[in-house]
């Protein structure tokens, strides 16, 4: 859903409140270092109007001293304005990030296999890192700009009740209404450049991961030109920001411009009608020129803003998105497990029905084999089993709780999903497989191992269980990478195994002793084994066939 750029700046400008003790330092020091630079040239023209002899409130000493201070605090109030923006900045990004892998994983394992890799990691990097701009270099100016134009202008009151008019209409046109235009100018073409980044490292990451078929079929030249011809759509788009980039500034300067013309104007009717002396038409027609950097900073943020605002919206649509289903917090806890029933099972992705009328029954010490060919139905039923999946139908119970009432982490935990297609870190082998259970001494992951028949394969490697594998693991052939997956079953000791098609990728050696492993380990354990081979269903205590969504 498409957020107005108010409503998303609105809720990135919530996650400061935590921080709104250093952000009030960063626009105090933002102000008094502008007033800093802004006065430098104001008393610099006294100083001047005091060598021509012009009656001064101060002597040439006092002022002289007076530009010395201003300048030395100018450099060190800025550095404090910026230190601490930046503070501020890298923290949020840390709670950005952490909020960002907190909304993943309550949206997998569902939601995610609909999206795109490449565009989840222009997410995660460039669209966070972005956000680091408006944290650190959009949220202070505007309220530096908004505060030290209220302090110029009863500095004008002061002087002159036109003169404050003319800098209020001046801030005002430079600082607001031509951000607000040329912002919603270039709203659409900052999105649509973050989207073509994010199709361009999705298609690019596609092709490093494909990079071997597409060698294999001579694909090279295709793909490369479509490389191109993406890179060419994201110079137009970015060219696009360029153009309005330059127009913010062209119309920028064009309104300083004219309100320069105004201000003297003003300034010489009120001294040719005596309403102000010479000195005070020179200051006061200096401090104008010398006062539009803080809104002049502000017109130029809207230039930033475009992309600003697109990769806050990617990021605040993902932290906002639902899972498909809610995790159940305050559910039933299985304590030991005995059996699991599925009794009457239907279910359908959308229009598409999947499964029908599934029915068993699976107690502890038993191993079930479902049997049926790829497409049947065999693998989403194991997701319903997760509860990745709610059925449309029927229901699924473990010691007789049905799956909805069973606190979620705790159903997880009591589970090993093995699937067809492992996925190996880029760690070390003793890391890939000890994350299944973080408490595992060494000696139970060598024992997973040698269960999963991969140790001996591993004490071959020259760095034996510290070998650090490739990344995607492409150090590893396909049954190598299952039998890690293996291992960290094992390794889990859950008391359910789920086992996707565990032995496509195995020969007929390492079947038989990953089979024997599971035959050895099912007296304390709930084992359903899913396969098309007839070979791995051997073990199995019961078989069910499962042919186009239906038991047979």
């Amino acid at each position: 859903m498409r957020r107005n750029g108010f409503v998303v700046m609105w809720h990135l400008l919530k996650l400061v409140l935590p921080l709104a003790h250093i952000m009030s330092f960063t626009v105090i020091m933002g102000v008094f270092g502008f007033l800093s630079a802004i006065f430098i040239m104001v008393f610099g023209a006294m100083g001047l109007m005091n060598l021509l002899d012009f009656p001064m409130h101060f002597t040439f000493s006092q002022i002289l001293t007076a530009l010395i201070i201003l300048a030395v605090a100018r450099g060190g109030l800025r550095y404090l304005e910026q230190m601490s923006g930046h503070y501020i900045a890298f923290k949020l990004l840390a709670l950005l990030r952490d909020k960002v892998f907190g909304s993943l994983r309550k949206l997998a394992f569902v939601k995610l296999q609909g999206k795109q890799a490449g565009q989840l990691l222009s997410l995660v990097t460039n669209d966070i890192e972005l956000l680091e701009v408006f944290y650190a270099h959009t949220i202070a100016p505007i309220l530096i700009a908004v505060l030290t134009s209220a302090i110029l202008l009863l500095g004008f009151w002061h002087i002159s009740g036109w003169f404050a008019l003319v800098a209020l209409a001046a801030y005002f046109t430079i600082g607001l209404i031509l951000p607000t235009i040329t912002t919603k100018q270039g709203r659409d073409d900052g999105r649509h450049y973050r989207e073509l980044v994010g199709e361009m490292n999705d298609y690019f990451l596609d092709s490093i991961r494909g990079m071997k078929e597409i060698r294999l079929f001579g694909f090279e030249t295709a793909r490369l030109t479509e490389i191109n011809r993406r890179s060419e759509d994201i110079d137009r788009a970015f060219l696009k920001i360029k153009a309005q980039e330059t127009n913010v500034r062209t119309y920028t300067e064009i309104a300083v411009s004219l309100f320069n013309i105004l201000i003297v104007a003003t300034g010489l009717v009120q001294f040719y009608y005596q309403q102000i002396s010479f000195a005070g038409l020179i200051i006061s027609v200096i401090l104008l020129m010398s006062s539009y950097g803080p809104v002049i900073a502000l017109s130029n943020l809207s230039n930033n803003l475009l992309q600003t605002l697109a990769s806050g919206e990617r990021v605040l649509t993902l932290l906002n998105e639902k899972p498909e289903l809610a995790e159940v917090a305050d559910g039933e806890r299985l304590e030991h497990i005995d059996e699991i029933v599925v009794q009457d099972l239907d279910f359908s992705y959308g229009e598409s029905h999947v499964l029908s009328n599934i029915n068993f029954r699976l107690a502890k010490g038993n191993i079930l084999g479902i049997h049926g060919r790829s497409g049947s139905g065999k693998s989403t039923l194991l997701k319903l089993l997760m509860r990745f999946y709610d059925p449309q139908q029927g229901e699924i119970r473990i010691n007789g709780i049905n799956l909805k009432a069973i606190n979620t982490q705790n159903l997880r935990d009591n589970m090993a999903y093995i699937t067809q297609q492992t996925y190996i870190f880029n760690e070390s082998i003793y890391e890939n497989i000890i994350m299944a259970n973080r408490n595992a001494s060494k000696e139970q992951v060598i024992n997973a191992a040698k269960q999963a028949s991969i140790h001996e394969f591993i004490m071959s490697l020259p760095n034996g269980y510290e070998t650090k594998v490739t990344e995607l693991g492409n150090s590893l052939s396909d049954g190598e990478k299952q039998r890690i997956g293996i291992a960290r079953a094992f390794l889990h000791n859950a008391p359910i195994i789920l086992l996707d098609e565990p032995t496509s990728n195995l020969d007929s050696l390492n079947e038989a002793i990953i089979l024997q492993s599971l035959l050895n380990a099912k007296a304390e354990k709930l084992i359903i084994l899913v396969s098309h081979r007839t070979s791995t269903m051997a073990i199995c205590d019961h078989i069910i066939k499962i042919e186009n969504g239906r038991m047979s």
